[in-house]
């Protein structure tokens, strides 16, 4: 007899089990039910739809041979029979049965499955604000939502927009709304920097002046209190604990959590965070029901720990993993690192990994080492600075985290993506110094940017360089009165440092070129703490090095150097 499979949810974990089952059992009837009439579309594309580098929204539901992945597909190209526009209501375990509910005629109807797959995906976090049953408040969780924002920018009906949250889809829904359509976009988050649970607050700094420069407002550390609206019912903007802020047109982005009611109702075993538990073959605490996708919680490779991550990528790969087992193919998924990318107007920022605050957390000895290369062989007339953070464990040396920012390009997804597998496999300091990287001078550097990061980690690690963190830096030069015993040594040319030491004054900002220092290091004075600062941070580290050999050991070095603060938000920077 044939092994009837049914699958919940129609986006990206469900379809890719439903083929995948067909393709291993030709055999099996297999049913791919959806509550939405628009199925197997990809939601990671939503924003570039928006902003018109998706023309069509048709683009987002076909194959790369241009075949649009709807019912007839699934049923003349796959064999996977459809249901859309019908809720799954309940499952009976015990009959091994699931109610079903036509959106269209209101039919009840029961379906028996030898196997069940649940792929019911994410739900927007709705955070209670009054206002939110206005004309124009959006959340971005489907394509029918998509399409609309669309259409009435289309039409001209939004000339400003609030975006409520500072993470990936606020950014580029804000990204989408200002770049193609020449709409003033304003984005509200609610903590200190922006994507706050994937990258740390330096990373984050730099692509908020970007997208500051680029021509959004950022406003951080500003909580939403209220939607407002006119006499029309009709959304004018949103008032926050420090402003009101006009627009005809409100995102809600601050988040989405596991859409997991029908497995709780069954009395499957689900996490405290509202995740379905999973083993690695993707199997829930019912052997006959599996889980995949946005909808379950994964293991934390570097961590140990179970986190959310609802990201296509990994939903592809658990609803691969899923169809095999439901197959009796022994395939398992370990986990992930959470690896990310995304680009702000000409930036691109990506990470894998833990941030420092995630790491510390979870017990780690955490510490970074912020490195500022250029992206390609420093003669290659389009090199440009990247800036990357890696974070670390003190007492195993165990590399923990790395996030990357830079041009738009593929320079930072390479980095990132180089990483995540050494981080999978738990690597080491020396595994990062040692990764072999492609190496051409159009491409990359012949000491690739991750090898770099990793040999600052080495040096920090085994106490041969000593650091201020760039929070400790903007301290003083906000208030040098928080360290008086400090004067900054700068080792750049003259010319570099002489807008600052005009600015300062030679009593705050001292200049002593890299090639002057050792004929003169002995006019340094020895009574201050000296942070010595360069454009990356290689020669400050060097000069520190022959100092602390000549016994002037009171130096400490800017981590990243000048390269980083120049991209930051600061109102302090002489103009040069």
């Amino acid at each position: 007899m044939a092994k009837k499979v049914v699958v919940v949810g129609a986006v990206a974990a469900g379809p890719k089990a439903a083929v995948r089952v067909k393709r291993l059992d030709p055999d099996a009837e297999v049913l791919l039910i959806d509550e939405d009439s628009l199925i197997s579309y990809g939601g990671c594309g939503i924003p570039y739809y928006v902003s018109g580098d998706v023309p069509d929204e048709k683009d987002l539901r076909s194959t790369n041979f241009h075949m649009l992945r709807d019912e007839y597909f699934f049923e003349k190209a796959k064999g996977v029979s459809t249901l859309t526009s019908t809720r799954v209501t309940a499952i009976d375990r015990l009959k091994k049965s699931v109610s079903i509910e036509h959106a269209a005629t209101g039919e009840i109807q029961e379906i028996s499955y030898d196997k069940l797959m649940l792929a019911t995906g994410s739900e927007p976090i709705v955070p209670p604000l009054p206002g939110l049953d206005l004309d124009g408040v959006f959340t971005v969780n489907n394509l029918h939502k998509a399409i609309e924002i669309k259409d009435r920018i289309a039409k001209g009906q939004v000339s400003k927009a609030v975006i409520v949250g500072g993470g990936a889809i606020g950014i580029e829904m804000a990204e989408a709304f200002k770049d193609l359509w020449g709409i003033d976009a304003t984005i509200v988050e609610l903590k200190t920097h922006l994507l706050p649970s994937l990258v740390d607050w330096e990373m984050a700094d730099i692509l908020t002046k970007h997208l500051r420069d680029s021509g959004l407002e950022v406003y951080l550390e500003e909580a939403a209190l209220e939607v407002l609206g006119d006499e029309k019912g009709r959304v004018r903007g949103v008032r926050t604990d420090k402003r009101e802020i006009d627009g005809d047109m409100v995102i809600v982005a601050v988040g989405v959590r596991p859409r997991s009611i029908l497995a709780q109702e069954a009395g499957l075993h689900v996490s405290r965070g509202g995740a379905i538990v999973v083993n690695e073959r993707m199997q829930t605490s019912d052997p006959d029901i599996y889980a995949a996708g946005d909808c379950v919680e994964i293991t934390n490779l570097v961590s140990g720990q179970k986190f959310f991550a609802p990201l296509g990528s990994l939903a592809n790969k658990q609803g691969r993993v899923a169809g095999d087992n439901i197959c009796g193919v022994p395939s398992i998924f370990k986990g992930g690192v959470g690896s990310f990318i995304m680009k702000g107007f000409e930036m691109s920022i990506g990470s894998a990994g833990l941030t420092l605050e995630a790491a510390r957390e979870a017990g780690f000895d955490a510490d970074i080492s912020l490195t500022s290369p250029i992206d390609r062989a420093h003669f290659y007339p389009t090199q440009a600075v990247t800036c990357f953070l890696m974070v670390f464990d003190r007492r195993t040396r165990r590399v923990l985290g790395l996030q990357g920012v830079g041009p738009m390009g593929d320079g930072i997804l390479a980095r990132i993506n180089g990483a995540a597998p050494l981080l999978c496999d738990g690597a080491f300091i020396e595994d990062f110094n040692n990764i072999e990287m492609a190496y051409s001078p159009p491409f990359s550097a012949a000491i690739d940017s991750i090898n770099a990061a990793a040999y600052v980690a080495e040096n920090l690690c085994d106490n041969r360089m000593r650091k201020v963190d760039m929070s400790d830096f903007f301290s003083y030069m906000d208030s040098p009165a928080q360290h008086p015993d400090w004067i900054m040594l700068d080792v750049r040319h003259p010319k570099q440092a002489a807008p600052f030491v005009e600015k300062f004054g030679p009593d705050r900002w001292l200049s002593l070129p890299y090639d002057e220092v050792r004929d003169r290091y002995q006019e340094l004075p020895q009574d201050k703490t000296m942070v010595i600062i360069c454009n990356a941070g290689s020669r400050s580290y060097e000069i520190q090095r022959f100092l602390d050999h000549h016994g002037y050991s009171n130096n400490t070095v800017l981590a990243g150097g000048i390269n980083v603060v120049k991209r930051m938000n600061v109102d302090w920077l002489p103009s040069t």
